[in-house]
């Protein structure tokens, strides 16, 4: 007999925000999190917007030895877990006790591993690199540091999918705990804002120029998007079995009923609508539900061109007709990139709990693809019961996810 999974602890550290109620306010008011690092220019970049992260200040709360090994992400991480562990109501004392795991969505950790190049290159001496760069600059630092910092002994590992990490990584949570395999496990997604990390997709001329304006730079499904702007953080959540979560008491957010996975098997960076539709039609039938049933749906639409077209075509194929509202909270976000798929579910789960739409901010004019579905450019008050999440990142990946009441 399957298990139900639900979410009992959400967790967020973004451009948006610093905990879910800062973010849950800015996302009713549609307000942006996105600015200009001038470095950036500095540093070689034809454009200087990112979303503004601020660093977590952990000294005197985290003791020096954990601190070495934690790269920037998962500092972010950090932050991210500890406010998902505590709305879940888990403290030391059960974590000690109880078997729990760590799943995070993580696909790079740049800064660390060009610091130590920078060393070697000019020391020529591998003594100097200290112990701490090692943890921070492997693809697995998240989930090795989580699982220290706060003793999870359960399952353990990164899942490393692009822009669908995030997304991947509660989808496999789910899967575990459906099967029964883990009564807990902490998912999420996280992402370095460094200007070390971003400057490959600069040189692909992915990202916006419109410098003048920062806040209206990322005009996802928009005529006039001219790329998407980079951005970083880290969102947890807690995913649990449902009658283990009820035995404890928990307070239930939501529950995950659906995940849908695909490969475009194409171009390394070409989306498709036919691999987004597969994805989410699977979703979709894995939740036991049908396109009509869907209430709101968290857009990948990360503001360039192709990628909001073959989305546009994919939710103008399944959902001609429906009610769904659509929109993508990247408009006031950046691309938060690995932690993406984790930080809209979390998004997702604020507005289901509040019952609104978040705005698909800067849809002024639509184009030939997106005037077909049906987006929010402003904020909606309305009772929502069923959401969608979508995540689609290079090399095809494809990840779909659907949330529910409970």
């Amino acid at each position: 007999m399957a298990k139900r999974v639900v979410i009992t602890g959400i967790g967020i550290w973004s451009c948006l925000g610093k905990n879910v109620d800062e973010v849950r306010q800015s996302l009713y008011e549609g307000r942006s999190g996105i600015g200009i690092e001038q470095e950036r220019i500095q540093y070689g970049y034809r454009s200087a917007l990112t979303g503004i992260v601020e660093r977590p200040k952990l000294k005197g709360v985290i003791e020096r030895r954990l601190r070495v090994g934690l790269s920037e992400e998962a500092e972010y991480a950090y932050m991210a877990s500890k406010e998902a562990f505590a709305m879940a109501g888990v403290d030391d004392d059960y974590l000690l006790n109880n078997e729990v795991g760590v799943i995070f969505g993580n696909d790079s950790s740049a800064k660390p591993v060009i610091e130590a190049a920078k060393i070697m290159d000019e020391k020529h001496d591998s003594a100097l690199l200290g112990s701490g760069l090692i943890f921070q600059s492997m693809n697995s630092t998240v989930n090795m540091n989580m699982s220290t910092i706060f003793h999870l002994r359960g399952v353990n590992f990164s899942v490393s999918a692009a822009c669908a990490s995030g997304s991947h990584s509660i989808g496999l949570g789910y899967m575990f705990i459906k099967q029964g395999l883990q009564d807990m496990i902490i998912c999420g997604g996280a992402q370095e804002t460094n200007y070390y990390s971003m400057a490959t997709f600069d040189a692909l001329a992915a990202f916006s120029v419109r410098m003048d304006d920062p806040a209206k730079a990322s005009r996802p499904f928009d005529r006039d998007r001219d790329g998407l702007v980079p951005s970083g953080g880290a969102a947890a959540v807690v995913l649990e079995d449902y009658d283990h979560a009820v035995a404890r008491g928990a307070n239930i957010l939501a529950e995950v009923t659906g995940y849908g996975f695909s490969s475009n098997g194409g171009g390394i960076s070409q989306p498709n609508d036919d691999g987004s539709v597969t994805a989410i039609m699977r979703a979709l039938a894995d939740a036991g539900i049908a396109a009509k049933d869907v209430d709101y749906i968290n857009a990948h639409a990360t503001s360039t061109r192709q990628g909001d077209m073959y989305e546009a075509m994919a939710l103008d194929r399944v959902f001609r007709g429906q009610h769904a509202l659509i929109s993508s909270t990247k408009s006031m976000t950046g691309h938060e990139c690995w932690m993406a798929g984790a930080s809209e579910i979390v998004y997702s789960v604020l507005m289901l709990r509040n019952n609104f739409v978040a705005p698909n901010i800067n849809f002024e004019n639509p184009d030939e693809y997106s005037e077909k579905i049906n987006i929010a450019p402003k904020t909606v008050d309305v009772e929502l019961n069923v959401v969608l999440s979508n995540s689609f990142g290079f090399g095809g990946t494809n990840s779909a996810l659907v949330i529910q009441k409970i």
